[in-house]
């Protein structure tokens, strides 16, 4: 099953970097079998303060440095770093220097498992750029409609320590992993793993694409079974070959046409499978219908089809796909519709923090007025704008980095009307709305897609999202 399994953490001095949720997981956790805990963390703000108080006095064994992220404490045994953390980072390269390894807490959840005696949960891992979360969940409700006992973790939810460490016994774990987190597990070996797409994304964090792809490849390392791919996106199937499996694993593709042998898709209007069936050259077994998907946008069948993939791969019947799928519902945010007012249809994409991310939910729709903008972190517009720009009615850009659209929109859309609102308080979002509603005719879909980060002017993408429902409330009820 790979990985180095650890028999005792008594009397260990281990080193957690970060006060976040996953550190004060791990810290808890390590040191409840028996370790010496040092939580270090470059911040010391009074809520830290607060925080490291409250986690030493709750917690035998462990103690928190602030104020400096960057020196290795005395003694130390094992780094546990929390996902943010760069692999630059000077306590990283201490590290080094002293022979210490560096892991996450995925890395230790899966040294954890099975210590009680019970039988391990397998797991079915899920990545990609975008998409992750939305098939993690769906496969846990697949995995439930199979009557499994199982939970959706990771990079969503509880940290995975806590369920593997807790009292309740599972049959399967749906995982969710970031870049981050499978950079810092070596010794991951899942059952079964799914890598949805890839585009660039936190390259400042891996320094080039190449480096983030090789870490979401690390998925695939050691799969018993399937390692699922898009046969869309041929960097997936690129890793699956470059990936060292255990023997008899297969490569399992998913596609929104008509699949071949070895892979699930869609045909007229049906999801079918023709990769865990009885002669796949010639048979196909159906598993839900397009309509099951919620919602039916064609970057979310994608997701269903992954999810399902890796049901089938763990065993799960044709009949539990297709409930699973009807029982699913989507977190906010994520292509949510909003309200119709006038015949315009009002959908909140907030999350598409990414322009991989806009571009799936710009395909949704077939005449949108796009509300767009914010922190670009780096990304270049002309592609997605022009891949897109025969959808578009109209266009409102908000955000610190609105110029870069807007440019991109001139060289590819030039004849789109665009409104620019430099406005950046509050109220901007409703500006934005009542702007888009006069763009936009009946049929048409207002689309919040913003194709970048919300924190130039929201805490975050839900607060983003939540202020373009409130905006649409208001105009609504102005209509009203």
């Amino acid at each position: 099953m790979g990985g180095r399994q650890v028999t005792s953490w008594q009397g260990m001095h281990i080193t957690v970097a970060g006060l976040g949720v996953s550190g004060v997981s791990a810290a808890r956790a390590l040191a409840g079998l028996g370790a010496s805990v040092t939580v270090v963390d470059g911040g010391d703000s009074e809520a830290l303060r607060e925080k490291a108080a409250a986690l030493e006095s709750s917690t035998e064994g462990v103690r928190v440095r602030l104020g400096d992220g960057d020196t290795l404490p005395e003694g130390t045994d094992l780094i546990v770093t929390s996902p943010g953390w760069k692999p630059t980072s000077p306590l990283f390269a201490a590290a080094a220097e002293a022979g210490v390894d560096v892991v996450g807490d995925v890395e230790i959840a899966w040294r954890l498992r099975g210590r009680d005696g019970r039988e391990a949960a397998a797991w079915l891992a899920v990545t990609g750029t975008n998409g992750k979360t939305t098939t993690t969940q769906m496969l846990a409700s697949i995995l439930r409609a199979a009557g499994l006992r199982t939970v959706a973790v990771g990079n969503i939810g509880t940290p995975i320590i806590d369920i593997v460490l807790g009292g309740e016994p599972y049959d399967v774990l749906a995982v969710e992993l970031s870049s981050y987190q499978l950079h810092w597990a070596p010794s991951l070996r899942a059952h079964s793993a799914a890598v949805l797409n890839l585009a660039p994304d936190h390259l400042d964090w891996h320094g080039s694409m190449e480096a983030y792809a090789a870490d979401k490849g690390r998925i695939y390392e050691g799969n018993r079974v399937a390692c699922v791919y898009n046969a869309a996106d041929k960097a997936t199937e690129d890793l699956v070959r470059e990936a060292d499996v255990e023997e008899g694993c297969r490569a399992i593709g998913f596609t929104l046409g008509t699949p071949g042998p070895s892979q699930l898709g869609v045909v007229e209007g049906i999801l079918v499978d023709r990769a865990f069936v009885e002669n796949r050259q010639k048979n196909a077994q159906e598993l839900a219908e397009v309509a099951d998907v919620n919602p039916p946008a064609p970057h979310n069948i994608a997701n269903a089809l992954a999810a399902a993939a890796l049901a089938r791969a763990f065993g799960v019947p044709p009949k539990a796909v297709r409930d699973g799928l009807r029982a699913f519902r989507p977190d906010a945010h994520r292509i949510e519709h909003v309200a119709d007012v006038d015949g315009v249809a009002y959908v909140d994409d907030s999350k598409a923090t990414n322009t991989h991310a806009a571009e799936a939910s710009l395909a949704a729709y077939e005449s949108i007025v796009w509300i767009a903008g914010g922190l670009a972190k780096g990304a270049t517009f002309d592609e997605l704008v022009s891949k897109s720009a025969k959808r578009l009615r109209g266009v409102v850009l908000i955000g610190a980095d609105r110029a870069l659209i807007r440019e991109a929109l001139a060289r590819h859309a030039p004849e789109v009307p665009v409104v620019d609102l430099e406005r950046t308080d509050t109220g901007a979002m409703l500006a934005a709305v009542r702007e888009a509603k006069r763009l936009a005719a009946a049929g048409d879909t207002v689309l919040l897609a913003p194709a970048c980060a919300s924190m130039d002017m929201f805490t975050n993408y839900n607060k983003r999202g939540d202020a373009f429902a409130e905006a649409v409330s208001e105009l609504a009820s102005a209509d009203g």
